[in-house]
C-alpha cells in the first residue's frame, strides 16, 4: 500500500490496518536474524488474512486495478525486455505483472515470501513462482537477464537489505539490469504508518533516499547505479549529479515543506518514487 494514493476506506478501517500492520511489523523489526527468514511469509499471510480490505487484496480481485498497475509497470520495463530475456520479479505479489511479462520473454519467475496473495491458477508454461524466505532468490547463479522489484526493498529489514541485493546480483547474468523502484523517504511514509505517523512504522522497515539506495547497490558489487524519472508515462534517465544536488537541498528543509515539495508536481516524479537502474559488470 502507498499512503500517497487517496485510500477509499474509512478512518476506522485504516486506523485498524495500521494497528494489525504495526503491531506484526514490530515482531519483524524486533527479531534476530536467525528469526526473520521465517517470520516475513507467516508475518504478511497473517497481514493479508487479518485486513481484508488491504489494498493488495482488492486489487487481486480486481481485474481493472490489476491491468492498470500492470499496464503502468510495463511502460517501464519494456524497453528491457527480449524474446531471449529471462525475468525475475521479487515481490511479485499477486503475479499479474510477471505473467504477463512471461508473454514477452524466453522465461519469467516471480518471487514473492507469501503463497497466499501469490496464489493463482493461471501460469504460463514459462513461468515459475518461488516462496522465498526474503532474503535469498532460489535460482542459480547467473541465470537471469532482467531483475525487477517494485515496492519491495523498504518492506525489509535494514540488516537483510544488503543481502537482498546481494542475491539479486549473483543469479544477474554479466550485463543484467536490476530495476528497483522504491518510495522515496522525503515523500513518506508512504505505507500505513503515512495516516498517522511521521516516520514509517509498518511493514515498510525503513525507506531510503538516492543517496542511500546507491550505496546499498555499490556495496552489493553493482558496477553502475543509474536513476530514471518518469514523465508522463515515460522513463527519463536522470544524471545523478542534479538528483544529488536536489536531494541535498530538499534535506536542509523541515519535515512538512520538505514532504510538500517532494509530492508535488514538478518533483513527484523524482521524489516520489527512487527508480534505480542498476548494472553487473
Amino acid at each position: 500500500m502507498n499512503a500517497t494514493v487517496r485510500d477509499p476506506r474509512g478512518l476506522a478501517a485504516l486506523r485498524r490496518h495500521y494497528e494489525v500492520e504495526k503491531e506484526l511489523a514490530d515482531r519483524l523489526r524486533a527479531a534476530p536474524a536467525e528469526a526473520r527468514p521465517a517470520l516475513y511469509r507467516s508475518l504478511y499471510n497473517e497481514l493479508f488474512a487479518r485486513v481484508p480490505d488491504h489494498p493488495q487484496n482488492v486489487w487481486k480481485d480486481s481485474p481493472t486495478q490489476q491491468t492498470a498497475r500492470t499496464n503502468e509497470q510495463m511502460r517501464l520495463l519494456e524497453r528491457f525486455l527480449t524474446p531471449e530475456t529471462v525475468y525475475l520479479e521479487v515481490g511479485a505479489g499477486d503475479c499479474h505483472l510477471t505473467r504477463t511479462v512471461a508473454g514477452k520473454v524466453k522465461a519469467a519467475y516471480g518471487v514473492d515470501v507469501s503463497d497466499l496473495i501469490s496464489a493463482t491458477d493461471v501460469r504460463p508454461a514459462n513461468f515459475d513462482l518461488l516462496i522465498t524466505d526474503g532474503t535469498t532468490i532460489p535460482l542459480e547463479a547467473s541465470r537471469v537477464t532482467v531483475a525487477y522489484s517494485n515496492m519491495l526493498v523498504e518492506h525489509l529489514h535494514p540488516d537483510d537489505c544488503v543481502r537482498h541485493l546481494q542475491e539479486v546480483h549473483r543469479v544477474l547474468a554479466p550485463g543484467g539490469v536490476y530495476v528497483c523502484r522504491t518510495p522515496h523517504r522525503f515523500a513518506g511514509p508512504t505505507d500505513i504508518s503515512g495516516y498517522f505517523d511521521r516516520e514509517a512504522t509498518g511493514f515498510h522497515m525503513k525507506e531510503y533516499s538516492f543517496r542511500e539506495v546507491d550505496r546499498l547497490f555499490r556495496a552489493a558489487g553493482f558496477e553502475s547505479v543509474g536513476v530514471c524519472a518518469r514523465v508522463k508515462g515515460k522513463t527519463i534517465a536522470t544524471p545523478t549529479l542534479l538528483v544529488r544536488m536536489a536531494e541535498w537541498g530538499l534535506g536542509l528543509l523541515p519535515y512538512w515543506p520538505r514532504k510538500a515539495l517532494s509530492r508535488s508536481a514538478l518533483l513527484r516524479p523524482l521524489f516520489s518514487t527512487v527508480t534505480v537502474v542498476a548494472r553487473k559488470k
